[in-house]
């Protein structure tokens, strides 16, 4: 039976890899800043499923979080065979809105927990000779959208760079691009979601069966779900100065700074 690991894991996408992976056999290490939450959802996974589900407290705003989950990711005697970097978050606001101390802690979670964690799971599976590592971005990595958009652009660029560095080594690197899924994440960042067009949304467990897909497949990149390969495909063929303006109304309307 192989273990993974999932950042972000009570709500959301990683609640979505969660129940997928504890149904397909899996034990789980869940991770989140929340211990009331996470000693539920670990109840009711072994419950519902039978598998062993650890807890691990960690915010990966502060060093101490993230060298906690780093540390587990190394540990040999119980090794993790997928690391599924998913925690994160948006801002509400335009550029110089938001203040410098947040931008700086999306950079620290967005940015350096996902290179720590990724570097610290990525060796050890080396070492065994197999493993995989799913980096949790977003469309928004693929338009000129202020912090936010830079950063998943970063998880983009990393995780396709680290694949082919660690091709044959047995250990495969994905980076998931999602577009809008129903989660906490636009309510906690303050954000409303009534004026989002209803075909834009995504769902978690369909979007988490698609990546996982994606992953077996040796895939670095997934985009889950043909409406934004779409969207995707035709950035591609806009200039980027006017898509520069599209992505700024738009992110403006509907999405994180």
């Amino acid at each position: 039976m192989t273990t993974a690991l999932i950042t972000g894991s009570t709500a959301g996408i990683g609640a979505a890899f969660a129940r997928r992976l504890a149904s397909d056999g899996h034990d789980l290490v869940l991770v989140a800043r929340d211990t009331k939450r996470l000693r539920e959802q670990a109840t009711e996974l072994h419950d519902r499923h039978g598998i062993e589900a650890e807890v691990l407290t960690a915010d990966l705003a502060e060093d101490t979080g993230i060298e906690a989950v780093a540390a587990r990711l190394g540990d040999r005697r119980n090794p993790v065979d997928l690391l599924i970097n998913n925690a994160g978050f948006g801002n509400k606001g335009r550029y110089l809105d938001v203040s410098m101390a947040d931008e700086l802690k999306m950079l620290k979670v967005h940015c350096e927990a996902v290179l720590r964690l990724t570097s610290a799971a990525t060796e050890a599976m080396r070492e065994r000779g197999r493993g995989g590592v799913v980096n949790v971005a977003s469309v928004a990595a693929f338009v000129p959208r202020g912090t936010y958009g830079a950063s998943k652009a970063w998880v983009v660029q990393f995780t396709q760079g680290a694949a082919r560095d660690l091709a044959g080594s047995g250990v495969r690197l994905m980076a998931l691009c999602p577009g809008f899924v129903r989660t906490e994440f636009h309510e906690r960042a303050g954000m409303g979601t009534d004026n989002i067009p209803r075909w834009m949304w995504l769902d978690a467990d369909k979007l988490v069966a698609a990546a996982l897909g994606d992953l077996a497949r040796g895939k670095s990149l997934s985009i889950p779900d043909p409406r934004y390969k779409a969207l995707m495909g035709a950035a591609k063929l806009v200039p980027r100065g006017m898509l520069g303006g599209i992505s700024s109304r738009t992110g403006r309307k509907y999405g994180p700074q």
